[in-house]
């Protein structure tokens, strides 16, 4: 299975596409619950241009409550086990259980991506180590089910963020965890307002500082509704104009429902890029 850095050498920019394997995700709850439909699914995110699939068993929208092991388990590992015997493309496991962990890069997949940024379990560390798997370390202020009660900061977002980042980053290599295993994100909607939001994708460009690549989880998310409407299907566009964004910024992964779109944007994203490389005059 390729390598992230490798793969981020050769494309640029990457985008996962999201499956959720539960009954109450806020945008597509329910729809794949099944194993077969999950994994049906994710195929069709391939095809339309997925460079990561990303399996989640828990839903992690505001309110949200968390669900046992056992029901986490019995809804991501037979997606993945399929999932793995199907295709290359490189699968991430959404979860802040270190069993779940364990068990998901036995059948396969081989990046956490942990919203907690490995501090809800402290087992997680040693499982990311043992298996040399690649960490989505995101930044979040409390749990799904408290983060957007009046979310708050003592300073500006950026700046909490940079510091939560150093932290971790200093931890993770003091636990024998190396720099090019690990990924950010700074967490839009985890415990963020809208201004919190639109500051952390404005100042986009001061997250890559750290030298390590960078993911966002834009899509479809409330923050966009003042913007487009109530409708989560219209936030789309509010994503695709914040992919486009990002993508400029040099944002290396952007985590999608909509690959098919956002792959529209990115190719034509790079196809104006090389145009300018390559047509700018040297003087």
């Amino acid at each position: 299975m390729p390598h992230l850095s490798n793969m981020l050498l050769e494309k640029k920019s990457l985008l996962m596409g999201i499956v959720n394997v539960t009954p109450d995700s806020f945008y597509d709850g329910g729809t794949y619950l099944e194993t077969q439909k999950a994994v049906e699914y994710a195929r069709e995110l391939i095809d339309n241009g997925a460079d990561i699939i990303d399996i989640g068993g828990e839903s992690t929208r505001p309110g949200a409550s968390s669900v046992s092991l056992e029901t986490e388990l019995e809804r991501v590992i037979p997606v993945i086990k399929q999932l793995a015997q199907m295709t290359r493309i490189p699968v991430s496991i959404d979860t802040t259980k270190s069993e779940v962990a364990r068990q998901a890069l036995e059948a396969g997949a081989c990046i956490i991506n942990d919203i907690s940024g490995l501090r809800f379990d402290p087992k997680m560390v040693t499982i990311a180590k043992d298996y040399h798997a690649d960490i989505v370390v995101m930044h979040m202020s409390g749990t799904p089910e408290t983060m957007q009660n009046n979310p708050h900061y003592t300073g500006w977002v950026v700046d909490d963020i940079c510091s939560f980042f150093t932290e971790r980053i200093s931890y993770l290599e003091s636990q024998g965890i190396q720099k090019n295993h690990i990924i950010l994100d700074p967490g839009i909607g985890f415990g963020k307002s809208i201004e919190h939001n639109l500051d952390i994708i404005a100042h986009a460009h001061i997250f890559k500082q750290f030298g390590i690549p960078v993911l966002y989880g834009p899509s479809n998310k409330s923050f966009l509704q003042p913007f487009t409407s109530a409708n989560p299907e219209d936030r789309m566009w509010g994503t695709a104009g914040i992919t486009a964004y990002l993508l400029t910024a040099g944002i290396d992964i952007i985590r999608v429902h909509n690959v098919h779109n956002m792959a529209i944007i990115k190719n034509v994203l790079s196809a104006i890029k090389q145009r300018l490389k390559e047509t700018t005059p040297a003087c």
